[in-house]
């Protein structure tokens, strides 16, 4: 089975635009509205609970609090299963190499790291780097650290996604 028509023109309109993507003027929220929330859309996710789930039964929460150190954080997306948390999507802006931003995996990481999914995903759309969270990360560490699928880049987008 081939990956939906959804992701294939999200890809194409990207490649299409990469140039503005990649601006500092592109930032988080818009690559999450255009491409990040369309692609697990596309994928099965109910990201804006159109089912009409309770609160602790929805599929996908955005910026759900967890308690990280002494403060209170908030990833951007918390993919659920059953009201379980599996899974921590960070989003950042496609601007961002995130394949050498060790602040950014450090922020995932210490997010899953205290509310104990294994596994989770930064992305900019352009990019995507799945980390193992199962390890304390430290602020010493390299973005590759505990990285359990290696960041997609190159220089055509078709190749990232």
């Amino acid at each position: 089975m081939g990956q939906p028509q959804t992701i294939t023109d999200l890809v194409a309109r990207f490649t299409r635009n990469e140039r503005a993507y990649l601006s500092d003027e592109y930032n988080e929220e818009d690559v999450r509205t255009e491409f990040i929330d369309p692609l697990f859309k596309a994928l099965g996710w109910d990201v804006d609970n159109t089912l009409g789930h309770a609160e602790p039964y929805k599929d996908v929460v955005r910026e759900h609090t967890v308690v990280v150190g002494d403060g209170r954080k908030a990833p951007d997306y918390s993919f659920r299963i059953g009201g379980t948390r599996n899974v921590f999507v960070e989003a950042k802006k496609p601007a961002l190499n995130l394949k050498t931003d060790a602040e950014a995996a450090f922020q995932l990481r210490r997010y899953a790291w205290s509310a104990k999914p294994p596994l989770s995903i930064l992305t900019s759309f352009r990019e995507f780097a799945v980390y193992d969270c199962r390890i304390e990360p430290s602020v010493l560490d390299k973005a590759s650290t505990r990285r359990a699928l290696p960041t997609q880049a190159g220089r055509s987008s078709r190749r990232r996604c």
